[in-house]
């Protein structure tokens, strides 16, 4: 009872307590009552506060900018802008955007900056980011054109869309515009504003602000523009496709007296300055007379980006880049491979083609990725993956010398069978007996899938990855036979790395990165590391040797410089769909690849004919004002000199013979093989069993076994005893059979 005496008190005690309370608030707030008129104001006061309030934070929410307002603010959507120059410093091209931020307001002349601020901005220095004086103005033009004639936007606002904002037309970007430029007139003081307008405003053709347009229009720097070009690049801020002089020259002068009128309506120029700039308009400058290496570009911007991004370099958006590139060289390249199309094409259904030559550091001087850049900006040269067949095979042999084998090592072309995988030479004869220098020199197909067996796929696999070959090589059974696509970009490197004794090559365009006012922010010389010795230089050595032997007398003859030593190997796939030829001297290291983007058939185009041709014809220009020299395992000698004393610097290229029916292909090999080797029908040689063959391949250890035209009945052979008169290419062949001797007994 207690307790609930207690209880019934307290609620009774605090509901009375309220009730008191209130009616003391209510009495209090009598004397403050308002009524009549007076009331009815305050009312609509307080509710237009209240609903004021609410709508001024959700157009707050709705007006949020994109962006956090921290970090790198300004360069948020900002893309490159890269110049690259030549090995000299010349200018050949660009990639990105095209834009130049390097020059201050105050080089900028007045004519530019008068121009722009006629037409897109006349009170700029008078507003404070809206224009609410030129946004009424431009809502009665619109009203009384039932269109829009005039635009409100501020330069600010402007800026805003241009750096924050997408081109989209709405409600909410509008929005967005407006309180980011009362966001932007906080922050930045009203020259900085118009700088960065300047630079940033596109201005067709790929630009990117005043100075990037002059150059690209005019040829000039904007510091020494005219007024008539001023008012042409002015015109260019409201509708930069449409106006582009270099795409609707009419349209974009049209546009230019349009500015001229507006420069005169707000007092920037005079009458006579008008008429004078209207009687010479600009002229602007025709784009196709300047010669662009694009595919060698399309790399060397790439790379750029990969090391910018290494370096943190990722502030700086305009940048200078000095690249390896040697442009006379670019040039003949393209030519040498077009040339050979346009006279090669039709007849051996080859309908595309690729170059690459670097130095053997890797240093890269030409690339040529297809027939027309402007028809296909596809680059053959470093994205399409193709078979190289047998140009693959200095790797196997190479893995093959580092486990023991070396160039006299006698090995035996004969059948060998994986599970239901045969390969077979394209004759279906086997040579038997023969040296590793022999298999590499005719290319035999059996005997590096002998090596394989021996050494393991994982021997060759972990060979090509130290040569610095980026494609995925897969361990299957016709490994060595050049089955793994790869790019013409890869195997060249790894050519580079037989070329410079050893040493893993990295293929490299960069050699400085410059911001546009000068400042260094990458060397090669400094920052690059020392390339790595991954292989012995005796391995090396070796496969030199052999690769020579390929040349010298061997499948890749046509690419015989003969003045200088070199090394190279042939490829063909598989029903002719890819020819190669890659081959280095100790300047140059060069790979070409024929074939058709479709994958069909050639018409019979191996890598000894087309590619070899292609390559010779290159390396010729490449090598005119060089000085021969040696190579790892093979030596400069006299037999160089006695070459290039015999010539007379003219090089035929010789056409490859046309096959009829007096004549029967001989191929070393199998259908994969690299060279066709046109001889006349024999009957003696028809005769000549296997059994004979091997006997002949036995001797040929000690001579050159390359299959000879007979000449004539009075013909002797190489070894025929005492004193009778011999031919020229009796003697010649007697000389490179010495010469084989000899280098072996050295070895």
């Amino acid at each position: 009872m207690t307790l609930d005496s207690f209880v019934s008190t307290a609620v009774f005690e605090t509901f009375d307590g309220i009730r008191r309370g209130w009616a003391w608030y209510a009495s209090w707030l009598e004397r403050f009552r308002i009524r009549g008129l007076v009331r009815i104001v305050v009312d609509l006061i307080d509710d237009l506060a209240t609903f004021g309030t609410i709508i001024a934070l959700a157009i707050l929410v709705f007006a949020l900018p994109p962006f956090s307002g921290e970090g790198d603010i300004w360069n948020q959507r900002r893309e490159y802008a890269v110049t690259f120059t030549d090995i000299n410093g010349e200018i050949i091209g660009r990639r990105g955007i095209r834009q130049d931020d390097a020059i201050p307001l105050e080089e900028i002349p007045q004519s530019v900056i008068k121009a722009a601020l006629a037409t897109e901005d006349s009170r700029f220095y008078h507003h404070f980011g809206v224009d609410i004086q030129g946004t009424l103005r431009a809502m009665v033009a619109n009203a009384r054109a039932q269109g829009v004639v005039q635009g409100g936007s501020t330069i600010t606002q402007q800026l805003a869309k241009n750096l924050f904002l997408s081109p989209e037309r709405s409600m909410q970007r509008k929005v967005h515009e407006a309180f980011l430029s009362l966001w932007i007139e906080a922050r930045l003081t009203k020259n900085e504003i118009l700088k960065l307008y300047l630079d940033r405003a596109y201005m067709g053709g790929g630009n990117y602000g005043v100075e990037a347009a002059a150059q690209f229009y005019f040829g000039k720097s904007i510091r020494d523009v005219t007024l008539p070009e001023s008012a042409m690049l002015a015109g260019l801020f409201k509708a930069p496709s449409k106006f582009a002089p270099h795409v609707n020259p009419q349209a974009a002068k049209a546009r230019a007296n349009v500015v001229l009128y507006r420069m005169l309506d707000v007092g920037y120029i005079s009458q006579g300055e008008m008429f004078e700039a209207r009687r010479n308009p600009p002229k602007v400058i025709n784009q196709a007379d300047y010669y662009s290496p694009d595919y060698f570009l399309d790399w060397a911007y790439r790379e750029a980006l990969e090391v910018v991004e290494a370096h943190g370099f990722e502030g700086d958006f305009v940048l200078e880049i000095k690249t390896t590139v040697d442009i006379n060289l670019q040039k003949h390249a393209q030519k040498t491979v077009d040339d050979m199309l346009e006279q090669n094409s039709v007849r051996y259904h080859a309908g595309q083609a690729a170059l690459v030559s670097m130095h053997p550091d890797g240093a890269l001087k030409a690339i040529v990725g297809g027939r027309d850049y402007e028809k296909s900006q596809f680059n053959r040269a470093t994205d399409a993956m193709r078979q190289p067949g047998s140009a693959f095979k200095p790797f196997v042999y190479l893995a093959a010398l580092r486990n023991g084998y070396s160039p006299k090592t006698v090995v035996y072309d004969k059948p060998v069978r994986i599970g239901s995988w045969q390969p077979r030479n394209y004759s279906h004869k086997y040579r038997g007996r023969t040296t590793l220098t022999n298999a590499l020199t005719y290319s035999y197909n059996t005997v590096p899938v002998h090596l394989m067996l021996d050494i393991g796929r994982k021997t060759i696999i972990e060979t090509t990855k130290l040569a610095g070959l980026k494609s995925e090589i897969k361990s299957v059974p016709s490994l060595p036979l050049g089955t793994n696509e790869v790019t013409v970009m890869d195997l060249t490197t790894g050519y580079a790395t037989f070329a410079n004794g050893g040493k893993q090559a990295k293929p490299y365009t960069v050699l400085e990165i410059r911001r546009p006012n000068g400042d260094l922010l990458y060397s090669r010389g400094k920052n690059a590391p020392e390339p790595k010795q991954v292989f012995a230089e005796e391995r090396i050595a070796d496969l030199n040797f052999m690769l020579n032997r390929v040349v010298e007398a061997g499948t890749g003859k046509r690419s015989l410089l003969g003045f200088t030593p070199q090394g190279g190997k042939t490829g063909t796939t598989q029903s002719y769909r890819d020819a190669w030829f890659v081959g280095f001297t100790a300047h140059y290291v060069t790979g070409v690849w024929f074939g058709n983007d479709n994958y069909s058939e050639m018409n019979r185009v191996t890598g000894g004919s087309l590619p070899a041709m292609t390559w010779k014809n290159f390396m010729l220009e490449a090598h005119k004002d060089t000085v021969a020299k040696g190579l790892t395992g093979v030596p400069l000698n006299g037999t160089y000199t006695k070459f290039a004393s015999r010539s007379d610097g003219k090089f035929v290229i010789p056409q490859i013979p046309k096959p009829d029916a007096e004549f029967r292909t001989s191929r070393q090999g199998l259908g994969t093989d690299d060279v066709v080797i046109f001889q006349p029908q024999s009957r003696k040689r028809r005769r000549n069993g296997p059994v004979v063959s091997i006997l002949q391949d036995m001797f040929s250890l000690f001579g050159t076994n390359k299959p000879r035209i007979k000449r004539s009945s009075r013909s002797r052979s190489l070894f025929s005893p005492g004193k009778r008169r011999v031919s020229k290419r009796q003697r010649r062949a007697r000389r490179n059979a010495k010469r084989l001797r000899d280098l072996l007994e050295t070895r």
